[in-house]
């Protein structure tokens, strides 16, 4: 069975910068894609960012390009989120997730993509 941990979230001031990570169970997290999406408060789930299988591709929401960077430890079945620059409107519950199988390029940027989800980590950014 595979879960996912996300831990790192925090409050940080307008600016800072954060470093999520997300601990898979499971010998398999090599062979899977991962993501990041968000929820603020009364809205959807968004998509942030996602990393292929084997990290050669990434892929980023146009709000967080330049600011974020997704990155993948294999040996630690770990996926990081560093976060810079961080803007009030990046506040959100952040949730990691594993694809079901092979996924190709921008459909990664669907939740239906993903059979897996972490249980989410709060990021407060205050003005």
């Amino acid at each position: 069975q595979v879960q996912l941990v996300e831990s790192g979230g925090g409050l940080v001031q307008a600016g800072g910068s954060l470093r999520l990570s997300c601990a898979a169970s499971g010998r398999t997290f090599s062979r899977y894609d991962m993501g990041w999406f968000r929820q603020a408060p009364g809205k959807e789930r968004e998509f942030v960012t996602a990393i292929s299988w084997s990290g050669a591709s990434t892929f980023y929401a146009d709000s967080v390009k330049g600011r974020f960077t997704i990155s993948r430890d294999s040996a630690k079945n770990t996926v990081y989120l560093q976060m810079n620059s961080l803007k009030t409107e990046d506040t959100a519950i952040y949730y990691c997730a594993r694809t079901n199988g092979v996924v190709t390029g921008d459909l990664l940027r669907r939740e239906t993509a993903y059979g897996y989800w972490g249980q989410g980590t709060q990021v407060t950014v205050s003005a």
